[in-house]
């Protein structure tokens, strides 16, 4: 397996357990936290909100994790969770809300560079290697 692949197999493998890590948490410990990120805007209960997304994560984990013919699909499926899940950040900074030790608007401003690593990944660890790269393994 080339490198690139051995690469992308560990960030899908990290990305897959950390949903599945963040999708329980939503259902059980963190729930509370979680509810720090729920924008007011948004037409549910926190609550629901909370309990729904954390459903979807341990759904979007495990597909990145046993999906093999339809990976490239569940790594854009994950990407646009992350692009929908964005405002929640954005609410948590604007609405000066603790959670999760961001405790200070700095963290929280901070915490929204993840966001857009986290759609690389998705995007990155699942895609086809190119033409070259596969090439390159031979």
């Amino acid at each position: 397996m080339p490198k690139k692949s051995v690469a992308r197999t560990v960030g899908r493998v990290f990305l897959g357990s950390f949903l599945l890590f963040a999708g329980v948490s939503h259902l059980t410990f963190a729930r509370d936290e979680f509810r720090a990120q729920v924008p007011d805007w948004v037409p549910l209960d926190p609550d629901v909100t909370v309990l729904a997304s954390g459903v979807v994560e341990v759904g979007l984990g495990a597909a990145l994790l046993v999906a093999r013919k339809r990976r490239g699909l569940v790594g854009v499926i994950t990407a646009l969770f992350f692009v929908a899940v964005f405002p929640g950040n954005i609410a948590q900074w604007t609405q000066h809300r603790d959670a999760f030790g961001l405790d200070t608007d700095m963290k929280r401003f901070v915490r929204l560079f993840f966001q857009p690593v986290l759609i690389a990944l998705a995007i990155w660890s699942t895609r086809r290697p190119r033409r070259a790269d596969r090439k390159a393994a031979l």
